[in-house]
């Protein structure tokens, strides 16, 4: 906390210093930030940059929380999924034939990623989020290159809620159905 503490102190000093008035930098915790009256109850921009394992779900809750307009996201090191897959694997082999997916470990590593990425987009565009999945760099670069687009719409995809809760159910996911809401 101490270090992360004198980093918030060096970008208020630098903000000041560059006469960036309206920047301002706080040291809270996600459900701190949801709930703390130093922030706007309305943003219009979250990004988050190769936000480790639920760093990225963090920054989705936060942008839903703040009535956010646009979100740029590149997820990284996603492990919650992949670890609910690897602990469900045998109850998940007599469900459903798809979890020959992610029988080998490096499958069900690569298949946690990928599905977590699927649930994040069906998330926002229950939400009312136009998503746009691309590239941030070309795959010699990084492998964790994944760039997620959403601006808010108020639009709701009709069968993004009910498509999540099937895969989460078929994939034997159900236990982080809250993750997703």
């Amino acid at each position: 906390i101490e270090l992360r503490k004198d980093l918030v102190d060096y970008c208020q000093a630098l903000a000041r210093k560059l006469e960036f008035n309206s920047m301002s930098f706080h040291l809270l915790s996600t459900d701190e930030a949801i709930q703390s009256d130093a922030l706007p109850a309305e943003i219009d921009l979250v990004t988050a940059l190769h936000a480790c394992n639920t760093a990225t779900d963090d920054a989705i809750r936060f942008a839903l929380a703040k009535n956010v307009q646009h979100l740029v996201l590149v997820p990284c090191c996603q492990a919650e999924v992949a670890e609910v897959l690897r602990k469900h694997k045998n109850e998940s082999f007599g469900k459903t034939p798809l979890s020959e997916i992610w029988r080998h470990p490096i499958h069900t590593r690569e298949f946690g990623s990928q599905i977590t990425n699927v649930l994040r987009c069906l998330q926002l565009e229950a939400h009312g989020y136009q998503v746009t999945v691309t590239e941030l760099v070309g795959w010699e670069h990084s492998m964790k290159n994944e760039l997620i687009i959403a601006r808010y719409k108020n639009s709701p995809r009709k069968n993004a809620q009910v498509r999540l809760a099937q895969i989460l159910e078929t994939l034997n996911l159900e236990e982080l159905h809250s993750r997703f809401a």
